[in-house]
């Protein structure tokens, strides 16, 4: 390989011909071969805008010339046009805080910027530290970084979000009719309708789409400008103003100014809110995802009270099975999420005095957790939600066989006089509402109040307003 000769402050170092990035991102790539991993695209786009809005702040503030900001700016541009992915390198796993990914930015951008002034890669007529990273410090560049890169990808969440509950609804809307047992402790309870059932599941989405957007509230709130420590050193006065204002234009993003740029440096208490709040999505689409799993288990020796699209063979010894593998995808995704906040709770918690160096690691669980969020997401909607169909008949033979619909005798019978039905049913091997019915007919069927014989019609009467209840939509 090629190789150019460049220099830091430690000495000299040998880097790739054609690189754009320079010394310091060479170092960290010799120092931090660990997950063979590189930063995602949304570290990248976010840093490019802090990179491109900074020169364009220090310059309408005179303190950059304006042909090295206008450089930079384009540089800045065509990074968050994917144009130079390649050469952001260094692994997530690397020096505290974030000064390798920082630097990696600048070099960057400085070598294209350079190139854009006519000079080569190396030669720096855009100096990396003195004018990419002008009154910047790797500890307020990159939690607002993280803040913007996550802020970027929010609408593609919710929108997910928004599908999978539409297309829940929807089946909640088609299965409205299909009456089924209800089911807790993973025993048989009272009826309850399959639409009931999917519309819980599209509301509790909505209620967690709902979490995310109010946690993503907090990251709208920007500690750019406080440099090093919070104290705003090297930065002008006007500066963090100005960049609040610089990176809404450059982003589209709705920003905010810190209330204390000290707080700003070291808490990452709003990141973990809102990793939290992926958090607990994730639990309730695992939820979900188990129990569409149980409801379609099967076919022939389960439940089987739904049926999953058939999208791929489900074993190589077995002709014929299918497996509820988007579903299974789905609670892998949703387990590694979980983990992933595991890591930022933890990495949220080990800041020391005026900063968070735990930040590069946050940064990249966030950023993952909304790539396999969003995408797996999508597949489970598309690939399973949507073509999900009923099981009518085996709702029904199912239903048939609960004797727990017993519970709609309890105002007339009472509650143990209903166990011993439930008992005599099961033991029999019939349904409640027959030994229920034949005992009335026989006068052993007793008020529990007035100790009267109930008439028939008046059990049968109340076995159908249990399911006329259901039906009813008293439930929804």
């Amino acid at each position: 390989m090629k190789t150019r000769t460049e220099s830091d402050s430690m000495g000299e170092v040998k880097v790739p011909l054609e690189a754009l990035y320079g010394a310091q991102t060479k170092r960290a790539l010799d120092n931090f071969p660990i997950s063979g991993m590189r930063p995602y695209r949304a570290f990248i786009w976010s840093m490019a805008a802090i990179k491109g809005a900074a020169a364009q702040v220090n310059m309408d503030l005179g303190l950059i010339e304006e042909h090295l900001a206008d450089a930079i700016i384009m540089a800045a541009r065509e990074v968050m046009d994917r144009r130079w992915d390649s050469q952001f390198v260094v692994d997530p796993f690397q020096a505290g805080a974030g000064t390798s990914h920082n630097m990696n930015v600048n070099e960057v951008l400085a070598n294209r910027a350079t190139q854009i002034l006519g000079g080569e890669a190396g030669e720096y007529l855009v100096q990396p530290n003195d004018h990419v990273n002008m009154a910047q410090s790797t500890n307020d560049t990159i939690p607002t970084a993280i803040r913007l890169g996550c802020l970027q990808r929010l609408d593609e969440l919710l929108s997910a979000c928004q599908d999978l509950s539409e297309a829940l609804n929807e089946k909640g809307r088609a299965f409205d009719k299909v009456l089924k047992s209800g089911r807790t402790h993973l025993q048989d309870a009272v009826p309850i309708r399959l639409g009931q059932e999917f519309g819980a599941y599209a509301r509790a989405v909505e209620r967690d789409a709902d979490r995310i957007r109010r946690s993503a509230e907090g990251l709208r709130r920007l500690g750019i400008g406080g440099t090093a420590t919070g104290t705003g050193l090297n930065a002008h006065p006007e500066y963090h103003a100005r960049m609040i204002a610089a990176l809404a234009d450059w982003t589209d993003l709705d920003l905010r100014p810190s209330d204390n740029l000290f707080e700003s440096m070291q808490s990452m208490a709003d990141l973990s809110d809102f990793s939290a709040s992926l958090r607990t999505l994730a639990v309730t689409l695992t939820r979900i995802a188990n129990d569409l799993r149980l409801l379609s288990s099967g076919p022939a020796t389960g439940l089987a009270e739904i049926r999953l699209p058939a999208v791929q063979p489900g074993s190589s010894i077995m002709p014929g099975k299918v497996n509820p593998v988007m579903a299974e995808m789905l609670n892998m995704v949703m387990f590694h999420i979980i983990g992933n906040d595991t890591t930022v709770m933890l990495a949220a918690q080990a800041g020391q005095l005026e900063l968070n160096v735990m930040m590069p690691v946050i940064a990249h669980n966030l950023f993952e957790m909304m790539q396999i969020m969003i995408a797996s997401m999508g597949a489970f909607t598309e690939k399973c939600v949507v073509g999900i169909k009923a099981n009518h008949e085996r709702a029904l033979e199912l239903l048939e066989r609960n004797a727990i619909v017993v519970t709609a005798l309890n105002p007339l019978i009472g509650y143990r006089a209903g166990a011993e039905l439930v008992k005599q049913a099961m033991e029999q091997n019939r349904s409640v509402r027959e030994v229920a019915v034949e005992k009335a007919r026989d006068g052993e069927l007793l008020h529990v109040e007035t100790m009267a014989a109930l008439p028939v019609e008046e059990v049968d009467g109340a076995f159908s307003n249990l399911y006329r209840l259901t039906e009813g939509g008293i439930l929804s």
